[in-house]
């Protein structure tokens, strides 16, 4: 039942996005991911060299560990884990949440989001560029989405796991996680723009980047 519903979410997003990635023009483009040239996507692999597993992928069998700082774990069935959706504009992920977990406030800059909840209850929400919050509380086999490009986020508030399948309209959707994109780049985003933008102090900017440091 589940993989049948996560192939309608494909269908439906692949029907009228006009926001989505450029129509392919050929049946099958495998990525090449060792080739040097990249021209919006992947080149062709050679089509004599392509087989079956390069359009399989079992990752999102299996819930991932969400033994983590926000317990919550993404694991990404994009261009970059399947070769076979380079062109064909789609792509799944699968996000379980302990109780409590949260997937923190991010964007995905190519594509939109829809998500179909597996198991649990999540209380979700998007953010408008006119500051305006929509959010709901979607439980199991209820549908949830995320327009292109705004800022989103899902909590489990419950006391049971949770977890989701979100299709995108795009085999790279991207994703910038509010707070890493801020406190974590590289090079830094300068101490005083942190602080002048979030109103903290220059020892609040320093405690906050050495919480979100990757853990080595």
């Amino acid at each position: 039942m589940e993989t049948v519903v996560s192939l309608l979410l494909i269908l439906a997003i692949i029907s009228g996005t006009g926001a989505a990635d450029p129509d392919m023009l050929q049946d099958i483009c495998v990525a090449d991911r060792t080739g040097a040239v990249k021209v919006n996507g992947f080149i062709c692999k050679d089509a004599a060299k392509v087989n079956s597993s390069d359009f399989f992928f079992d990752g999102l069998a299996k819930p991932g560990s969400t033994n983590n700082t926000m317990g919550s774990l993404v694991t990404v069935a994009n261009v970059d884990k399947i070769p076979g959706l380079n062109t064909l504009g789609v792509s799944l992920a699968r996000i379980d949440y302990a109780p409590g977990g949260l997937n923190p406030p991010h964007t995905h800059p190519r594509a939109t989001e829809i998500v179909f909840v597996l198991e649990g209850q999540l209380d979700v929400g998007f953010i408008t560029t006119a500051n305006s919050l929509f959010s709901k509380t979607i439980k199991k086999g209820e549908i949830f989405v995320f327009p292109r490009g705004l800022v989103h986020f899902q909590k489990n508030n419950g006391v049971v796991p949770a977890a989701v399948i979100a299709a995108f309209n795009s085999q790279l959707p991207g994703t910038q996680s509010i707070a890493l994109t801020l406190f974590t780049a590289t090079p830094p985003v300068p101490d005083n723009v942190l602080t002048k933008a979030f109103q903290i102090g220059t020892k609040e900017v320093e405690k906050i980047k050495t919480r979100l440091a990757p853990k080595k």
